[in-house]
This record gives structure tokens, sequence and C-alpha cells, in this order.
């Protein structure tokens, strides 16, 4: 089976291989998303976890679903497993105004920011929701730390996974 990822720029990337994982990494990796994402991935643990790997991306599939997937050797959500297991911190809450922009891929400034995470520190992965409903709209690295994102300028958070790029737009 191929796993195409479509991009709303017209792109695709093909996954060319997808393997179960052998239960002693199953284990440890859901000792790491633990200790990461807390106890909403005790959910999970009894899915079933594969990976599928293209030229330069490692997804990981949990029950058939992309979940998470490894950038630099650290393990990220997809916005599916922000959204699925209801991951809650670390986050920073962003106005309607900026709504519009995460979906284009933009960073996240300052001035957009309703609330963030006071435990956020540099280079930290946040998870960044609307205001309204509290729902994921992408998943970011913080450019500062958390009390210092309300500030009225600069950029706060590097977009690296938002709605409607490549990973959101992912068919099985």
């Amino acid at each position: 089976m191929i796993l195409v990822i479509t991009s709303s720029l017209g792109g695709q990337l093909k996954l060319k291989s997808r393997v179960q994982l052998r239960k002693s990494k199953k284990i440890k990796l859901v000792d790491e998303l633990i200790s990461t994402f807390g106890d909403s991935i005790r959910q999970i643990s009894e899915s079933k976890f594969e990976t599928g790997t293209s030229d330069d991306l490692t997804i990981i599939l949990i029950g058939g679903t992309p979940l998470f997937y490894y950038e630099g050797g650290e393990v990220i959500p997809t916005l599916r497993g922000a959204l699925e297991l209801e991951l809650k911190t670390p986050a920073v809450v962003v106005d309607a105004g900026a709504v519009r922009y995460l979906a284009n891929g933009a960073d996240v400034m300052c001035p957009g920011i309703v609330r963030a995470d006071p435990s956020i520190r540099e280079g930290d992965l946040v998870i960044i929701k609307e205001e309204s409903h509290g729902k994921p709209l992408a998943i970011g690295r913080a450019l500062m730390p958390g009390e210092a994102m309300t500030a009225e300028s600069g950029k706060a958070i590097k977009s690296i996974h938002y709605v409607g790029d490549q990973l959101w737009n992912i068919e099985l």
C-alpha cells in the first residue's frame, strides 16, 4: 500500500513503506509520548503502531491514523493527533484574527496571542489553538518563553505543521 500526502500547493509525497513497530519499540515510544504529552496517550497504548517512510519523513500511524511524525529524531504530534488525543499542553491560544494566517502556514506573532502556557520555554513544541472552540490549528516551535508571548510585538512561534499542509491532507 502506498500512502500519498497531497499538498494544497499541488506537491505530493509518497510513503514507500508501512511497517508495524516491534513490541519493545512500541513500549518505548508509548513511554516517551506519555512523558511528553501526558496520560491521554494511554488510550492508544493497545492500538497497532506502524511507521510509514519516505525520503525525508517518517509518520507514526496508530490504528491506521497518522497521529505523530519524526522530525530530527523528535516525535511531533500531527494536528489529527492533537485533535484525536485531545492534547492539552503545552498550548498557546490565538484570537480569531490569526486563524486565516495560521491556516496558510504563517508564524504566530505576539499580538495575535490571547494566552500562553507559562511553562513554555524557548525551543519547546507548542499546540496552537483558536480561542472560540479551543481546536488545534497548528503545531509550532516556541521562539520565546510562554510568559513573554503576550507582548505587543514580535514573532513568538515558528509554525511547523498547520491545517492545509501536506500532513493535514494525507490520504490513506
